[in-house]
């Protein structure tokens, strides 16, 4: 490149940024604050840039940096066996492709707080897997002005066909647990599903519903429990549904391994004996599952594979392949020891 060209496209740059702060009324160091995606700019002056960049056709030039060689993965926290399962698949892949990881324990399950994207934006990684989060329009143009792909595992909302996601095959795996129960002969089936606002809960909670249905049996609200995913969580839920001798259900289908521990314990506090006296299957397959006592009986969700496939994609995206932007990841049974068929004589 000549440097009468470097001259030429350096003052054509700048025109463009003085146009915009002319045409919005704003300064070029609010402009260049949107530009580079700062946290200090009011939402609604942050609009009416975006949109004058957009209008102009003007886009950031990011150059590439050792930072490109950075997966970042935001997650809630990691004191479960779940999360350390799901950074072990994004650890491996990025690892396959030359790439370290930086992790980042931020904001709740369904959002990760407003400091997380300052210091996103200061690490430039080459794109972020979100676990469990979904971003404001604010951030996500944060990140996009950045040129920062972002791919959601396990979205709480339904994500939009433009953005990245992977998840499992929720509503197949809350019926094939369902139909498992039915199969054993149990109808009082109770479920610990996870927060309510989160599409998975609800997915899991729909094949419940729907392997009732093949069967005829009406679905009782009774039977219903609101978790949180987490092993207290599935020990309170698990205590209200069982406390009560005369309406315990004969088995129980929580919303996440975690909350299978919990309903153990539960069961336990009652003197009541896995599968014995009660089922009990679980979501997600962790490591621990299997070394429960009784083996815990669940379905799996490949979370190892779908963290792996995150992490390809925010790559594929960043190296200008073509995609498909969202995954979905098949279910399947895992049968152990928690779950017993009932005799016809007894309660079911």
């Amino acid at each position: 490149m000549t440097a009468h060209t470097r001259n030429h496209r350096a003052s054509s740059k700048s025109t463009q940024l003085s146009d915009i702060a002319e045409r919005t009324g704003y300064s070029m160091a609010t402009v260049s604050k949107v530009l580079n995606g700062r946290s200090d700019v009011a939402a609604d002056t942050r609009r009416i840039i975006e949109d004058a960049l957009k209008e102009s056709g003007y886009t950031k030039r990011v150059s590439t940096t050792k930072n490109r060689r950075i997966i970042e993965a935001v997650f809630q926290n990691f004191d479960n066996i779940w999360s350390l399962e799901v950074l072990r698949g994004i650890v491996h892949e990025a690892r396959v492709h030359g790439m370290s990881v930086v992790t980042t324990e931020s904001g709740d399950r369904t959002h990760p707080d407003s400091q997380w994207v300052d210091g996103v934006l200061r690490r430039q990684p080459i794109g972020v897997v979100l676990v469990f989060s979904n971003l404001t329009e604010s951030e996500k143009s944060r990140l996009q002005a950045c040129n920062i792909d972002y791919v959601t595992l396990d979205p709480s909302g339904d994500p939009s066909p433009d953005n990245l996601s992977v998840q499992a095959d929720n509503w197949t795996g809350g019926l094939i647990a369902t139909r498992h129960l039915l199969s054993l002969g149990h109808t009082r089936i109770g479920i610990i599903t996870g927060p309510n606002s989160m599409m998975c809960s609800k997915a899991r909670l729909d094949g419940y519903k729907a392997a009732l249905e093949e069967r005829d049996i009406p679905f009782d609200p009774d039977l219903v429990r609101e978790g949180d995913f987490t092993t207290a969580g599935g020990y309170l839920q698990g205590l209200s549904l069982l406390k009560n001798s005369t309406k315990r259900p004969t088995a129980i289908f929580a919303g996440t391994d975690l909350q299978s521990m919990g309903v153990y314990e539960a069961a336990r506090m009652l003197d009541l004996k896995i599968p014995e006296q009660l089922s009990v299957v679980g979501f997600d397959d962790v490591q621990t599952a299997a070394y429960m006592g009784p083996a815990l009986t669940t379905v799996r969700q490949p979370l190892q594979d779908m963290a792996a496939a995150a992490v390809r994609m925010v790559i594929d995206k960043a190296h200008g392949k073509s995609i498909q932007n969202r995954a979905i990841y098949p279910t399947s049974l895992i049968l152990r020891d928690s779950t017993r068929p009932l005799d016809p004589s007894e309660p079911h």
